[in-house]
């Protein structure tokens, strides 16, 4: 699969004479395999490099595929060794990457060796159009990552009991990712109760768990590199009629999504379908984030599901599904699948119910 990413991007060399340079670390560990360095990817016209220090060497060597590991002393003067042995005149790197005094420091290197070196936002929107579009050993890594997820999940519902702090849940639910084979949690664990769910991005603390509570959970996994991330809300005990209501207006959102997710779609046509939802419910200044976004290496990439998001969904493409009512100092109702654009509809990684779920 490498050597495949390696020739889409390979494709951005226009000629035999210029390279590509990656110094992002998660892109170079997308076309290197090995994600856990803080060296470059260097792409000529028919080969591939991963430049590490002495630290990553070993396992470089082991985990890399489809390019020459080299362990390097000086990494501007290896560089410029290599684009000399290939003849190489032109460097292009990424314009996210490089600050400006690093932009300055190779441009005045490689400027002293013949050699041209400038960073272009065309590539790094190219290396985000190959990333993109998952192939099936990513789908493959990010199941189990929603797998090793949802087995901590099942578990950690039997801890939501009054009294019970939030910060507690959360400690136990990374504990039993872990345990269960995730690399890390995606991302700091949403796990928080009673008005603060009303908070999307609220931060667990040492407040309780209380009868009539609605709790929220929004969680992911990390297996091999690739994130899992889903969103649950439960209630404690009993739940309102209010909190009933809002609760099926956002399902009824997030289920009129997924009839319509596929590819040929545009993605401000998917967050409409939420949106117009929620809104003719009377609650439309309480959905104030996107109703999706992509998942992969980063817990939030492309592509946007939002109402500026001009990207056509695609066949290999994964989004999330997570529209979401808040109701300032009351609470909040958010319900989130992850899924795998396909020119039919989609798979869903996710296999939790939706109904809401009275612990």
């Amino acid at each position: 699969m490498n050597s495949l990413r390696t020739e889409k991007l390979r494709a951005f060399i226009k000629s035999p004479d210029t390279a590509v340079l990656i110094k992002n670390e998660i892109n170079v560990g997308y076309f290197s395999g090995f994600h856990h360095s803080e060296g470059v990817f260097l792409l000529t016209s028919d080969k591939a490099y991963l430049l590490v220090d002495f630290r990553y060497f070993e396992a470089a060597q082991k985990f890399a595929v489809g390019c020459e590991v080299i362990c390097f002393k000086k990494l501007i003067s290896d560089i410029s060794e290599i684009l000399k042995k290939e003849c190489v005149t032109k460097i292009v790197a990424e314009a996210d990457t490089f600050t400006v005094a690093e932009n300055d420091l190779y441009k005045e290197h490689f400027a002293e060796k013949g050699i041209e070196f400038y960073c272009d936002t065309a590539l790094d929107k190219a290396v985000s159009n190959i990333r993109i579009i998952k192939d099936k050993s990513e789908f493959d890594k990010i199941l189990k990552a929603q797998q090793i997820a949802e087995r901590a999940y099942n578990e950690v519902l039997n801890y939501i009991k009054p009294g019970v702090s939030e910060r507690k849940i959360a400690v136990e639910f990374e504990y039993l990712m872990k345990q269960y084979g995730a690399e890390r949690v995606s991302f700091d664990l949403i796990t928080i109760t009673g008005s603060k769910t009303s908070l999307p991005h609220g931060v667990p603390s040492d407040d309780v768990v209380k009868s009539g509570d609605l709790f929220t959970m929004d969680f992911g996994a990390v297996y091999d590199g690739y994130h899992s991330d889903t969103t649950r809300t439960v209630a404690v005990n009993f739940a309102t009629d209010e909190q009933r209501e809002i609760y099926n207006i956002v399902l009824k959102a997030q289920l009129a999504v997924l009839d319509e997710v596929k590819a040929g779609k545009t993605c401000s046509e998917i967050d409409k379908i939420a949106r117009d939802i929620i809104t003719e419910a009377g609650y439309g200044e309480c959905f104030g984030h996107s109703t999706g976004h992509g998942v992969g290496l980063e817990i939030h990439e492309l592509p946007n599901v939002s109402p500026r998001g001009e990207i056509i969904l695609e066949d290999g493409m994964v989004i999330t599904d997570e529209p979401g009512i808040y109701l300032p100092k009351k609470f909040g109702v958010r319900i989130e699948d992850m899924l795998y654009v396909t020119e039919k509809g989609y798979n869903n990684f996710v296999s939790l119910p939706k109904e809401l779920i009275i612990l």
